[in-house]
């Protein structure tokens, strides 16, 4: 917006109105130029932006006073008073202004640039209005994936199910029902924030009754409750890293909640968590294997099948007189990272049975007998 305006004229209230009536004709015409209630209108941004600048000054009382001062010496278009010349060298009801008009009048120039709370590098042709909007990121969300010993293992993809924040379909994000309007917040006049603090310290925080927007619904959406807003579950294709450990995380840029003030959405964070399995065990990227066998086999020799990580099986040939924990390595049969490949190691659990046949038991005597034990 110009400097030039007159916020009196801007807000069509008196140079006499008091603290309500300007509040009251800030709050209808911020409720008919909202952006939210002309979404393709760029002429009702710009409007809305003048009127919230105009009630920044109007509504404050000290810069209110500093501006009455400026007005009197003719410093807004039409403001001038009388038929004398404005600060810019031309007639109070028509000339332009600038701040380098202002040299003549002392400190008048440093009470316009504290009404704008403008800096002077800007010569004081931009105001507020034209400090770019900050748009900040999204919220991150983190989610615990499960997946098998299998899936870590030899990688490959997974579906999840993630609760995010999603914009309300119903309404498009206003939180109105369809069809309704919407009214500025009075909680926080429109501005979407509020300050919070004490003992001079402040910090300015969403607005909690109107979540940010600056405008409340008239009638709340009944998908959203008014929030512009749903709950609901993000169904998300994972593809997962063969070799993927315990506790190994993941980025998903973009995949986490959107932004409230038009930047870019969040992060998903993952965090996997592997199942243990009953057979196989990982040591970085050779895979454990226990495998039983009985004293037969162990003291003769034998050789057996053992199922490997890839779903394939390997014959394992067990030399005579073998003990239990005995380790095999399988070459190979491990875990695949870029040029690397773990092996399959292989322990042997020598079993004794519990109890045996009359047949068997009388084997074992004979046995016995033979290398020369007692019983």
């Amino acid at each position: 917006m110009s400097s030039g305006k007159d916020f009196y004229k801007v807000l069509g209230v008196s140079e006499k109105a008091n603290a309500d009536e300007i509040k009251k004709a800030y709050r209808r015409l911020a409720k008919q130029n909202h952006p939210d209630a002309n979404p393709n209108d760029a002429a009702a941004a710009d409007r809305f932006k003048e009127v919230g600048e105009a009630y920044g000054v109007l509504s404050d009382p000290d810069k209110r006073k500093k501006y009455d001062q400026m007005r009197r010496f003719g410093a807004f278009t039409g403001a001038g008073r009388g038929g004398g010349r404005s600060a810019a060298g031309s007639s109070g009801a028509g000339g332009s202004f600038s701040f380098d008009d202002l040299s003549n009048f002392g400190g008048l120039g440093d009470i316009f640039s504290s009404i704008f709370d403008r800096g002077g590098r800007d010569g004081g042709e931009k105001g507020k209005r034209d400090r770019p909007k900050t748009r900040t990121k999204g919220a991150d969300v983190e989610y615990v994936v499960d997946i098998t010993f299998e899936k870590a293992a030899l990688g490959g993809k997974v579906t999840i199910n993630v609760p995010i924040t999603e914009q309300c379909a119903t309404c498009g994000g206003s939180g109105a029902k369809p069809g309704t309007e919407l009214s500025v917040c009075r909680e926080c006049e429109g501005s979407g924030t509020v300050s919070f603090g004490q003992q001079g310290f402040a910090v300015n925080r969403p607005c909690p009754a109107c979540y940010g927007r600056g405008m409340i619904p008239d009638s709340p959406c009944a998908s959203c409750s008014g929030r512009g807003d749903v709950r609901q579950d993000r169904r998300i294709s994972v593809n997962v890293p063969a070799g993927t450990e315990d506790a190994q995380k993941l980025r998903l840029t973009g995949q986490g909640e959107r932004s409230t003030s038009g930047g870019a959405p969040g992060d998903l964070l993952l965090t996997f968590r592997v199942k243990p399995d009953r057979f196989f065990r990982r040591k970085g990227l050779d895979i454990h294997a226990r495998v039983p066998i009985n004293i037969v086999q162990a003291a003769l020799g034998s050789k057996i099948k053992v199922r490997t990580i890839h779903g394939n099986r390997v014959v394992l040939r067990i030399p005579a007189g073998t003990q239990t924990g005995t380790k095999f390595r399988v070459r190979g049969q491990g875990i695949e990272r870029g040029e690397r490949r773990g092996d399959q190691i292989v322990e042997v659990d020598v079993q004794v049975p519990e109890k045996l046949s009359a047949e068997e038991q009388a084997a074992m005597e004979r046995f016995a007998e033979t290398v020369g034990l007692k019983h």
